[in-house]
């Protein structure tokens, strides 16, 4: 691969990856509510997600899904309804995503649940899409071949959107150990599920 356009492709998409999003808004209340280990199940689902939505728009899917707007319409209302219902009960110190104000009656979510949900999300979110759509092609070089490039850049795609994931979420972790030392657990149900209705909210309308 181009040595030229790789060492552009590395900035240019962390600048992209570590800017606020639907993702990343996800890792950092998932810090919060459940701590940064057992987020690593939404960070796995979600990066997988990325590879999906990334292969996808090479593969072409992206064109049916522009040509039929009403399937992706489907699919990101549903999955941020989903979310929205998620942040209702974590305001409400409810559901598996919630901490109890009995820490140790804590019920979470499970790995199966965590990782879907990143999954969908990176699926649902149109603006990965977008990026996607926009941002690969002019870092293809028309001299090489086309599936070693691509995999070059996926997998660079992975580990910048991993090391975001993780800043995200270790961000949350610091808030719900000050919330916590403060016994306001309540406060960061609230924080949290705030976050996700936020998330939900984008995800289904914009």
């Amino acid at each position: 691969m181009n040595p030229a356009l790789l060492s552009a492709f590395i900035p240019t998409f962390f600048f992209v990856s570590i800017t606020p999003g639907l993702c990343m808004t996800l890792a950092m209340t998932l810090g919060i509510t459940i701590g940064v280990r057992r987020a690593f199940w939404m960070m796995w689902g979600e990066m997988l997600g990325v590879a999906t939505v990334v292969i996808a728009a090479v593969a072409g899917i992206a064109a049916l899904l522009l040509t039929m707007p009403e399937l992706f319409t489907v699919l990101r209302w549903a999955g941020g309804l989903y979310l929205m219902w998620l942040g209702v009960q974590m305001w409400r110190s409810r559901g598996r995503l919630a901490i109890p104000e009995d820490l140790g009656e804590a019920k979470q979510a499970s790995r199966w649940q965590l990782f879907l949900q990143g999954y969908v999300t990176a699926v649902a979110n149109p603006k990965g899409w977008a990026f996607t759509i926009a941002l690969l092609p002019p870092f293809l070089d028309a001299n090489h071949p086309l599936v070693p490039q691509l995999l070059i850049l996926l997998a660079l795609i992975l580990i910048i959107e991993f090391v975001c994931l993780l800043i995200y979420s270790s961000g949350g972790k610091m808030m719900r150990v000050f919330l916590l030392q403060a016994t306001n657990v309540r406060v960061m149900n609230r924080i949290a599920g705030s976050l996700m209705l936020g998330v939900g909210v984008w995800l289904a309308l914009f």
